[in-house]
């Protein structure tokens, strides 16, 4: 069986490793949601990843409700994004953007506008926002005469993606956002073509997977799930009944690779009483999959060894260690990340994490 430091070939390209960098949210760009400079330092900091899934990014204004997120609709974005990754790829690394449509979690005084979801269901808790965290709106459902409009915004973030310099772009469809409300029968109350029947609650990720994939090819086209568990107030009852599916359909789509975020009984960021199902969707998914969520080094290769994962991603430990590979290669003590400066705007707990040898 391949060891974590062995490369991966998926879609396009090779990885020189299996320890992958997860997207996460750092919230580091304007209030226009345009990046900035420190951004390229940091995501150069991590090209010793395989490789690194950008931070969530959004699709459009609509879709974007996180403050200081960046985005990839205008061309003021795709220029931002240019020097970053240009470092990526200067500093030997592969860099895919993730991109976001956060549906019924955009909050209304960061857009500008009411939310969508495939139903009008009021997410629960408090989102962030430039005013502090503050309760979720009531959104409206999405009109079946938008989703093409929907389809043309994926496309043209897609395509800006390639554009900006990144080698390909995964379709968050994860963790309670657009494309998640609708598979999850939870918040999709819809009795249309994209309601009730597990073949109408898969259809927008089909719709959004076929049409990146006609835009930049299926080599470059990922997608991320979250299939056990809930999350941010999403959940599915059956998700077994809907999610192995799903897979199954991406599988046919021969997209360059598969991630999943995996709750656990006993998970960190979220626990759940349902099972995973990485090792049944490893039935139907002949691609690579890619696993994520509370791996260390010991559990990621063991995952690796037991064939049903071919690559693992990881998130919190990345924020900490730019040189986590090398951390793992020499078994050295990794770097605690600091909660408080998650979502700051400052470089402290952004670039100034140490590198082995500094």
């Amino acid at each position: 069986m391949p060891s974590l430091f062995d490369p991966i070939r998926f879609g396009a390209f090779t990885a020189k490793n299996r320890i992958w960098m997860a997207p996460l949210t750092r919230g580091r760009a304007t209030r226009d949601h345009v990046p900035t400079e420190i951004m390229a330092e940091y995501y150069a900091q991590r090209a010793s990843a395989g490789l690194i899934i950008s931070e969530a990014t959004g699709i459009s204004q609509e879709g974007l409700g996180w403050p200081y997120a960046p985005g990839l609709w205008s061309d003021s974005q795709v220029e931002a994004w240019l020097p970053i990754t240009e470092a990526v790829h200067d500093a030997g690394g592969l860099i895919f953007a993730q991109l976001w449509h956060m549906g019924r979690m955009v909050p209304s005084n960061v857009s500008g506008m009411q939310p969508v979801a495939p139903s009008a269901i009021q997410a629960p808790g408090l989102g962030h926002t430039y005013d502090g965290k503050k309760p979720y709106d009531v959104p409206r459902a999405l009109r079946l005469d938008e989703i093409p409009r929907l389809l043309d915004d994926y496309e043209k973030a897609a395509r800006h993606a390639l554009k900006a310099g990144f080698d390909g772009v995964q379709v968050h469809a994860a963790n309670g956002y657009l494309i998640d409300e609708f598979i999850r029968d939870s918040t999709n109350h819809r009795h249309d073509e994209y309601g009730g029947a597990v073949e109408n609650r898969i259809r927008l990720l089909k719709d959004v997977t076929e049409r990146v994939i006609a835009t930049i090819g299926k080599e470059r086209t990922a997608v991320r799930l979250s299939p056990n568990g809930e999350i941010q107030g999403t959940v599915d009852s059956h998700p077994e009944q809907v999610f192995i599916p799903a897979a199954k359909m991406l599988s046919d789509l021969d997209i360059a690779f598969l991630g999943m975020r995996e709750g656990a009984v006993d998970g960190t960021f979220g626990k759940t009483d349902q099972p995973k199902l990485s090792p049944e969707i490893r039935k139907v998914f002949k691609p690579p999959l890619v696993l994520n969520q509370d791996y260390t080094f010991e559990t990621a290769q063991a995952a690796l060894d037991s064939g049903v994962a071919d690559a693992i991603s990881f998130g919190r430990p990345f924020i900490g260690n730019p040189d986590l590979p090398r951390r793992f290669f020499e078994k050295a003590p990794l770097t605690k990340d600091v909660i408080e400066t998650w979502y700051t705007q400052a470089p402290k707990g952004y670039t100034d994490y140490p590198l082995l040898g500094d």
